[in-house]
């Protein structure tokens, strides 16, 4: 009974045996193997471009005055808005007058006294002077009439100054704006008494926002050659600024898109900050449309050189590790990947210049990096709107 049993279950691990393990005749499956990966390619872009340096800097605006109250006296009028773009020669305070007319007057009439007795000193010098060749006068008498033409003559140079004063005097009544520019709201409503006891009462400010200064620093080791002719030009005897030409420079404030705004530089300190390790540098901006403010942050593109030829790249094609920036390029006869290992240059747009490592007429991974491994093969697929024409490069 048990020899049968036994019988039984090694007839049923055989069995099992032989679903596991099939024949050793039966033929093996071939393995599977996938295809290369499609990745994203196209030739390097070949163009003229120049470099900029791009910093940050600050606006200033390019003339600023603050009104005071130069004589004392009670403001009879206040002729603007607060806020107004005001022209050059505009009315703006009115002090009051009739104080200083008056004296402008007991100034004018002291000038016509001291010119009666300076006319009548002189007339009786000149006769005096006569009788004296004819031995009918003193010398002492001559010697008085000299006198009183001398102090008559004095006082009439003393005369004109004090009407010089009082004219002055009159003219502080009236402050009239230096030139073209927004002014902020008064400081002092017309009614009030200013420039009592010889203090200079504030009363305005005026700014000249149009064309505007914009001040920012560079590294001393990125500052552009051309910089040399205008830091050195004020020092060379008998060359301007004009004789240099006006070098280009772009702003844009936060808001903005890229640099939309051109102006020119007129200015770089002749020395360097040694603090800092920087030059500062102005630019001016035209602003007739009062979009620029002083004190204002922008963003400022300056550039560093003359157009070259260079080499660029999508930013994407990019890759880092702890050797460096590099790229992935598909050799076009065998579509296998290899790695070039390049130096970069400043960015332009979305692209990166590359300075050395390529030369134009490669075939680069710009989609699809991760798919992309050295050695390996691909299927290269040209990126929409790319060239397959090779450009002349410009590194190596």
């Amino acid at each position: 009974m048990i020899s049968f049993k036994v019988k039984k279950i090694t007839g049923a691990v055989l069995t099992f045996l032989l679903l596991i393990f099939p024949a050793g005749c039966a033929k093996k499956k071939a393995a599977f193997s996938f295809p290369p990966p499609r990745v994203t390619v196209s030739r390097p872009v070949c163009r003229d471009i120049v470099n900029y340096l791009e910093v940050s800097g600050n606006t200033q605006a390019i003339n600023t005055v603050q009104f005071v109250a130069r004589v004392e006296g009670y403001l009879e009028g206040v002729y603007f808005r607060d806020g107004d773009i005001v022209k050059k020669g505009q009315l703006l305070f009115l002090i009051q007058q009739n104080t200083y007319n008056a004296q402008l007057q007991q100034a004018e009439g002291t000038v016509l006294n001291e010119k009666a007795l300076l006319r009548h000193a002189k007339t009786e010098f000149a006769r005096y002077t006569r009788l004296y060749a004819e031995k009918a006068a003193a010398d002492t008498d001559v010697e008085n009439w000299r006198y009183e033409r001398d102090t008559a003559l004095a006082g009439l140079v003393s005369a004109r100054a004090q009407r010089d004063l009082a004219k002055l005097n009159l003219s502080y009544t009236r402050i009239v704006a230096p030139f073209t520019g927004r002014i902020d709201r008064r400081l002092v409503d017309a009614g009030n008494l200013v420039g009592a006891g010889g203090s200079n009462t504030t009363l305005a400010v005026l700014t000249q926002i149009n064309p505007m200064y914009v001040y920012f620093n560079i590294a001393e080791t990125a500052v552009p050659p051309y910089l040399q002719d205008l830091r050195t030009c004020s020092l060379t005897y008998g060359e301007s600024k004009r004789d240099i030409g006006r070098f280009p420079v772009y702003m844009g404030l936060s808001t903005e898109k890229g640099y939309p705004r051109e102006g020119y530089l007129d200015y770089a300190a002749s020395s360097v900050n040694a603090s800092t390790g920087t030059l500062l540098v102005r630019g001016v901006f035209p602003n007739k449309n009062g979009a620029l403010l002083p004190g204002e942050f922008v963003r400022v593109e300056l550039p560093r050189g003359k157009r070259h030829p260079a080499i660029l790249v999508p930013e994407g094609a990019v890759q880092y590790d702890q050797l460096g920036a590099y790229v992935l390029i598909v050799n076009p006869k065998n579509n296998i990947v290899a790695r070039r290992n390049v130096t970069l240059g400043p960015v332009h747009g979305y692209s990166y210049v590359i300075d050395k490592g390529l030369a134009g007429n490669e075939l680069v991974v710009t989609k699809g990096v991760l798919k992309a491994i050295p050695g390996r093969k691909v299927i290269p697929v040209y990126a929409p709107g790319s060239s397959k024409k090779t450009c002349k490069g410009t590194t190596k």
